[in-house]
C-alpha cells in the first residue's frame, strides 16, 4: 500500500457513513485480524528508530479497520515500547489517544500496546498466555491480533494489548481509587524498612530505567504506604498466626492461582523465578494487594538459561538461591500450599491440557497464518521463515525455543499433574473418590474433568434438581452464571461411571 492510497483511505474514513453512524468495536475481537494504519512524518519515524530508549510521543494519524468499519483518529501519540525489543529489528509500539487530545479514548481505551513478538516464531505465545489467564477467571487482560501498516508499508503481525492503567482498573474493580504498581526487575518484594523512599529509589533493570516499583495511578500523591504495608506484612508474618497475618495483606488465592498459571505455562520471567513482570493493585474494597502477571512472551518452552521448563518441579518453581517472600511465605503455610497444588492440578487438567487447549491453538494458527506469511520484519532478528512459524507449534525452532508449543504443553501438563498427585492424595485422602472441578467456589463457569459421562445434574441444597442436560463431545465446562448463590451438588453419570461433588456458586 503506497502513501497516496493510505491518504485516500483516511479521507474515505473521515467521510464514511460508518464513521458517523457506528464505530468499530473490534479492538479486542478474537474472531478476526483487523488492520491498523499509522501515518507519521517520515522524519519523525527516523527519529524514533534513532532514539530507541525515548518514551516521547510523536504525532501521527491512526486508522483502525476491522473489515466492516474503518475509524480515523487524528493526532494520536506514537512511540516505541518494550525492553530488549527496542533494539530488535521488528519494533513494538505504544499508541496514546489522549496525549495530544486530553481525555480522549478510542473504543474505551486511552492507550494501546502493539507487541511485535520478534523472538517467538509462532507470534502467539503472549496472547495464548492471556487467553489462559482469562479462562482462569483472573483480572481480565484484553488482547487481539492486528496487522500494522506504517506510512503504507506492512510492518507485520502484532498482538494488541490493553494498557495497564486507571482505565484497566476501572474495568476490573468496583473501586478504582487504589494504587496500581508496575513491578520490574529486580522487584523481589524484600522488606527494607518503613521508609517509602527505600522502595522508590530501587532502579528498574529495564532498558528505559525508572523505578522497579513504579506507581501507575495516583502519581501526583506518590504515596507508597499501601506498598510498604504489603512488604512489612510479608516480613512480619510468622509463627502460629502466619496464615491470618498473610490473609490481612494480600489476596492469597489470586497470587496462588497466578503462580499456578505461570507454572502450567512455563512462565519463568515472572515474580517467583526472575523477580520481574507483575503489577500489584491495592484493592480498597478488600484492603488487600492483588497480583497480576504481565509481559508473558517467555512462555510455553521459551528458554534463555538452559533450564527445562517443561519438566521442572512444580513444587520447586521459586528461584533456589534468592529471596521471594511473597511466594515463599505463602507456600510455607500448609493450607496455602495445598490450595496452590489444587489450582495447578485443575489448570493442568481443565485449561492447558492438550484435549482442551490444542483446538484453540489450531484456531489461532489458522486465523493469523496469512498475516504471518507476509510479515517480512519477523524474519530479521532470528532468521525465521514461514516454515519456522508452522514448525514452532510442534517442534524445536532455534536455541531459545527448544519446544514447540504443543509438545511443551503436553509434557508440562502431565508433569504438573504427576508431581502434585502424591501430595494432594496424602493431604486429602478423599480426593480419589471426588470429581475434580475448578474453580470452587465458582461464579460463571465450572470446569469438569472429562470422563465416561453422558449427563450433568445440578441439585440445590434442598434436593431440588436445577439442571439436567446431556454432555456434548469434548465438553469440559458448565455454565452456572444463572444459578443463585449457594451450595449445590454436581452429579455426572454415564453407563459405567457416576461421580459427585459439592460446589459453591458465589
Amino acid at each position: 500500500m503506497n502513501r497516496l492510497l493510505l491518504s485516500l483511505l483516511i479521507l474515505a474514513s473521515l467521510f464514511s457513513n460508518h464513521r458517523v453512524s457506528a464505530q468499530s468495536l473490534a479492538l479486542f475481537d478474537d474472531s478476526k485480524v483487523s488492520s491498523v494504519y499509522i501515518e507519521i512524518d517520515p522524519d519523525s519515524l527516523i527519529w524514533l528508530y534513532a532514539n530507541v530508549l525515548s518514551d516521547q510521543y510523536l504525532k501521527a494519524d491512526f486508522i483502525f479497520s476491522d473489515g466492516q468499519f474503518s475509524d480515523t483518529v487524528l493526532n494520536i501519540g506514537f512511540r516505541l515500547r518494550g525492553n530488549t525489543s527496542r533494539y530488535s529489528q521488528k519494533k513494538s509500539f505504544k499508541i496514546s489517544f489522549n496525549t495530544f487530545a486530553s481525555g480522549r479514548k478510542y473504543q474505551g481505551v486511552k492507550k494501546w500496546n502493539l507487541n511485535g513478538q520478534h523472538n517467538d516464531p509462532t507470534m502467539v505465545r503472549e496472547k495464548l498466555f492471556y487467553d489462559i489467564w482469562n479462562k482462569c477467571r483472573m483480572p481480565n487482560r484484553r488482547t487481539s491480533f492486528v496487522k500494522v501498516y506504517i506510512n503504507g508499508d506492512y510492518f507485520g503481525l502484532y498482538t494488541g494489548l490493553e494498557d495497564m492503567n486507571k482505565d484497566w482498573v476501572t474495568n476490573n474493580y468496583s473501586n478504582n481509587s487504589g494504587n496500581l504498581y508496575k513491578c520490574t526487575y529486580p522487584a523481589d518484594l524484600k522488606y527494607l524498612g518503613l521508609d517509602q523512599n527505600s522502595y522508590k529509589s530501587i532502579n528498574s533493570g529495564s532498558a528505559t530505567g525508572g523505578r522497579a516499583y513504579d506507581l501507575k495511578t495516583n502519581e501526583t500523591a506518590d504515596d507508597y504506604s499501601t506498598f510498604v504495608q504489603l512488604v512489612a506484612g510479608l516480613n512480619a508474618a510468622s509463627g502460629a498466626q502466619i496464615a491470618d497475618q498473610l490473609l490481612q495483606v494480600v489476596n492469597v488465592d489470586l497470587y496462588l492461582k497466578a503462580l499456578a498459571i505461570d507454572v502450567a505455562t512455563g512462565n519463568w520471567d515472572n515474580y517467583a523465578y526472575n523477580k520481574n513482570n507483575f503489577y500489584l493493585y491495592f484493592n480498597p474494597a478488600t484492603q488487600k494487594m492483588d497480583f497480576i502477571t504481565y509481559d508473558a512472551d517467555n512462555t510455553f518452552g521459551v528458554d534463555w538459561s538452559g533450564i527445562d521448563w517443561a519438566t521442572r518441579l512444580s513444587t520447586n518453581w521459586i528461584h533456589p538461591t534468592q529471596e521471594r517472600p511473597l511466594a515463599s511465605k505463602l507456600l510455607s503455610v500448609p493450607q496455602f500450599k495445598y490450595r496452590y497444588y489444587q489450582f495447578l492440578d485443575s489448570i493442568s487438567r481443565f485449561v492447558v491440557h492438550p484435549t482442551v487447549i490444542f483446538p484453540h491453538i489450531d484456531s489461532m494458527k489458522t486465523r493469523i497464518s496469512e498475516a504471518a506469511l507476509n510479515d517480512y520484519y519477523r524474519t530479521l532478528d532470528y532468521g525465521y521463515t514461514f516454515d519456522s512459524f508452522l514448525n514452532g507449534f510442534t517442534s524445536t525452532v532455534g536455541d531459545h525455543t527448544p519446544y514447540g508449543i504443543k509438545p511443551f504443553l503436553a509434557l508440562r501438563s502431565t508433569s504438573s499433574i504427576d508431581q502434585v498427585a502424591t501430595f494432594l492424595s496424602k493431604a486429602n485422602p478423599r480426593k480419589n473418590m471426588e470429581l475434580p472441578i475448578f474453580p470452587n467456589p465458582a461464579s460463571s463457569l465450572l470446569f469438569i474433568e472429562q470422563g465416561q459421562y453422558e449427563h450433568i445434574e445440578i441439585i440445590d441444597n434442598q434436593g431440588k434438581l436445577i439442571v439436567f442436560q446431556s454432555i456434548l463431545p469434548h465438553q469440559n465446562s458448565i455454565e452456572i452464571a444463572h444459578l443463585p448463590n449457594g451450595f449445590y451438588n454436581l452429579r455426572l453419570s454415564g453407563k459405567t461411571k457416576t461421580s459427585c461433588q459439592r460446589f459453591v456458586k458465589n
